[in-house]
């Protein structure tokens, strides 16, 4: 195989969880009428804090319904989690006035919005035995490497496993903070996992490989994973790799703008459970 781009070749002296997430991310209105008590201003603030009420109720509702784990302990957990959750607006969709015969003048928003569970409750809840490989838990995915450390010229193997089918987005940042999308890439779009299998990259039809070489310095790999079609960022091919042209403040945000799609049966709009996790790389000869 062809090596990547320079920056990707890595020794990775320490490596260690730097980051680790999991939200529901869901399409939702909100509403609001102006009547006697209230500015248009203060009626657009209402119609949002509507939405993320609602964001908050649904993301429940649907842990409920579609996450039945069989401890229930770790149930009251996740339940707790969520009923304690921060919601955090990805995007406005769509925003409008309109006028109700009853109600007068009304504002309606339309967000994309990520329901954020406790941190404290879901540690709580994913340190459970089992969690982590149960598919009726709200989506985990799991990332690794192969070994702590490494010399020059090894080569590097990530691993991921999911607990339940999900798509996802693989990212490195180097030491110069360049950032690069190792997954989808050029030789290899499929981005779509089962659930329960190892999976590891670089293979398949992936053509590089993480050969140990300098720069050497602090470096990180990131996986985002949905069960929805992950949103999408500005890529520019490089070699048998993609270079992220988004600004890396923004990739995580339009990360989570997902595709929110119809499900089979007819049931419209489900939200998507979405899993974060990273590694700090420390490199060194």
């Amino acid at each position: 195989m062809k090596k990547a781009f320079l920056s990707l070749l890595l020794f990775i002296f320490l490596s260690t969880h730097l980051y680790a997430a999991q939200s529901t991310i869901m399409d939702v209105e909100g509403n609001a009428c102006m009547g006697d008590d209230k500015s248009r201003k203060q009626t657009e603030q209402a119609a949002m804090a509507d939405a993320k009420r609602n964001a908050a109720e649904r993301a429940v509702t649907y842990l409920r319904s579609e996450t039945q784990v069989k401890d229930l302990a770790v149930e009251k957990d996740l339940i707790d989690a969520y009923s304690h959750a921060a919601v955090k607006v990805i995007q406005e969709l769509e925003k409008a006035w309109f006028k109700d015969t009853a109600a007068g003048e009304c504002y309606r928003i339309k967000i994309k919005a990520e329901v954020v569970p406790d941190e404290k409750s879901m540690n709580k809840a994913t340190q459970a035995k089992d969690f982590a490989d149960d598919p009726a838990a709200p989506l985990k995915v799991k990332l690794w490497t192969d070994k702590q450390e490494y010399k020059q010229g090894e080569k590097i193997k990530i691993y991921l496993k999911g607990n339940k089918p999900f798509h996802a987005r693989i990212l490195y940042k180097d030491t110069a903070g360049n950032l690069l999308q190792l997954l989808p890439n050029p030789y290899r779009s499929e981005n779509y996992f089962n659930g329960g299998i190892v999976y590891e990259i670089p293979s398949g039809n992936d053509r590089f490989d993480l050969e140990v070489s300098p720069p050497f310095g602090q470096e990180s790999i990131s996986i985002y994973a949905g069960t929805a079609q992950l949103g999408d960022i500005n890529l520019a091919a490089q070699g048998e790799v993609y270079r992220v042209m988004t600004k890396s403040a923004d990739v995580s945000r339009l990360t989570r703008g997902v595709k929110i799609q119809e499900k089979s049966g007819g049931r419209k709009d489900l939200p998507s459970e979405f899993s974060e996790e990273a590694l700090s790389i420390k490199t060194g000869r």
